[in-house]
């Protein structure tokens, strides 16, 4: 079993930064992919970014040149620096882990944490 926790959500205003981190703990030697989801009200839960053991990342084309995602090895935590945030990034994130290498599809993560929400005004 693996338990994720999400940190480091709340309100900025657009053009600011946010940095989410995404603390894993139970059976981390299981995770091979990490990525970070949003999901707005009524809406399917979306892909941010995903992360491989590896170091290899992957980015929606709307965050691509904006966030970042950064993991630490030795604190097993996966982090999401979020720059130049505009409105339309607002959501709840979602920390996502998956025994298998994989990117945007969601049914591949077997494992999810609470979600954070990240509120960005115009």
């Amino acid at each position: 079993q693996v338990l994720l926790e999400e940190f480091g959500g709340g309100s900025v205003q657009a053009g600011g930064s946010l940095k989410l981190s995404c603390a894993a703990s139970g059976r981390t030697s299981l995770i091979v992919t990490t990525a970070w989801f949003r999901q707005t009200s009524g809406k399917e839960r979306d892909f941010v970014a995903a992360i491989w053991s590896g170091g290899i990342t992957y980015y929606a084309d709307s965050v691509k040149g904006r966030f970042t995602i950064s993991k630490d090895v030795v604190t097993n935590t996966v982090y999401l620096q979020m720059n130049s945030l505009k409105p339309e990034d607002t959501a709840v994130y979602y920390c996502a882990a998956s025994t298998r290498l994989t990117t945007k599809d969601s049914s591949m993560y077997q494992y999810w944490g609470q979600g954070t929400q990240v509120s960005v005004s115009s």
